[in-house]
């Protein structure tokens, strides 16, 4: 067996590029942007009043002028005005180009105007104030979003304001999910007593759906020949494989010998983990990679969250997640050497400060029904038994966390 340190860095060893597209800004969200945004021209473009009231050339506040004319009104989205002696003001609103001559704004709240006259009534103007100066922001040709940003409402806000129409998005793989044993019907069938529903093609679907790929769902019994048919027929049409069961050690577990027999070179099989000790990864000839994961849904669902997702994000030329860590809110222990994925409920502690984790215990790797209480998997070290509360791990979140 292998850690899961190393299991890690050999999945992300064999990270895809499936190249980029070109689509309509508003077609893009939850994309990884494949080319940085960058700024058309200064931001803002041009001097910008931040609140409505007077522009003033200070020099003749400085002097002890407090009495200005008003002059004009300059209202946003029209050229600037000049203005036309020192001593007298513009009426300016938020968003309006700072008109020629004025160089510092006083908000109508400080100001007592009467018959055409602003009178100013505080004592702590300063020159440039409530003033957003042309480039301040960003100059022309800055990055404003970063190639392997996810794409969210601002980025496209952002895409809007520089005048990208068409933005180039990384290629979205197209992702067969396969479950397999002869256990399983369909989910709209009546199970016999000694037979179950099909869940972890759905749940994994559903995953992945939730991360914005399109999926391709199969089903193959428990059949060496089956098995090696599913694998071609599926290896040509998509990008990447994942299938949940048979490859574990039992007689009818046929996965990893259909595999080897359609090419798919195996890079490692079994982790030093619970759940999900019988993980497989491999690799086809053509570099597709196939994430063979255990059959029980806890183990299968925890696989996707723990390998497939930060393999994903690689391919895609995202940054990497960056680490969550939460507090243990009871003791817990567990005894094999093993990386254990304990089941969590994370919930944030005000008093402290911190997210904390509460153990929801369960029934093992085939109680899929506790995931239902769960939003998260708290790393446990292989090379401790006991774990104390208020002691901190990094916590796998999923789902509505």
């Amino acid at each position: 067996m292998i850690s899961t340190t190393q299991a890690t860095e050999l999945i992300l060893a064999h990270s895809s590029d499936w190249g980029t597209v070109s689509l309509p800004f508003e077609q893009c969200l939850g994309r990884i942007l494949a080319e940085p945004i960058l700024a058309d021209r200064d931001f803002p473009p041009f001097d910008r009043v931040t609140m409505d009231g007077i522009g003033i050339a200070f020099k003749a506040y400085e002097g002890g002028q407090r009495r200005f004319p008003i002059r004009g009104i300059q209202p946003a989205g029209a050229a600037a005005l000049q203005l036309p002696s020192a001593d007298a003001c513009l009426e300016v609103m938020t968003g309006a180009v700072m008109p020629s001559g004025v160089d510092s704004i006083i908000r109508y709240e400080d100001l007592l105007i009467e018959n055409h006259q602003a009178a100013v009534q505080i004592e702590q103007v300063q020159r440039g104030q409530n003033v957003h100066p042309k480039g301040s922001d960003r100059k022309q040709g800055d990055t404003i979003v970063p190639a392997g940003s996810r794409i969210g409402a601002s980025e496209i806000g952002l895409a809007a304001t520089v005048g990208n129409s068409t933005l180039q998005v990384r290629r979205l793989p197209r992702v067969a999910v396969i479950a397999t044993g002869d256990e399983l019907v369909d989910v709209h069938a009546l199970p016999a007593p000694y037979q179950i529903r099909s869940s972890n093609g759905h749940q994994i679907a559903a995953q992945l759906q939730a991360w914005g790929l399109s999926t391709d769902k199969r089903f193959v019994g428990d059949s060496l020949a089956a098995t090696v048919q599913c694998l071609r027929d599926s290896l040509e049409q998509s990008d990447a494989l994942i299938l949940s069961g048979g490859v574990s050690k039992g007689k009818f577990d046929y996965v990893p010998e259909a595999l080897a027999q359609v090419g798919v070179k195996q890079v490692f099989h079994q982790v030093a983990q619970r759940p999900g000790k019988p993980f497989w990864f491999g690799v086809s000839p053509a570099g597709k990679p196939v994430f063979a994961l255990p059959g029980n849904p806890v183990s299968a669902y925890m696989c996707t969250v723990r390998y497939v997702q930060p393999w994903l994000r690689k391919s895609l030329g995202e940054a990497p997640m960056t680490p969550v860590y939460a507090a243990l809110s009871a003791p817990f222990s567990f005894q094999p050497a093993l990386t254990y994925f304990l089941q969590v409920h994370t919930h944030f502690d005000p008093a402290n400060g911190c997210l904390m984790a509460d153990p929801i215990s369960g029934k093992g790797s085939g109680d899929l029904a506790n995931l239902g209480q769960t939003n998260g998997f708290l790393e446990l070290p292989a090379d401790q038994s006991n774990f104390e509360k208020g002691a901190v791990y990094p916590v796998w979140l999923f789902g509505g966390a």
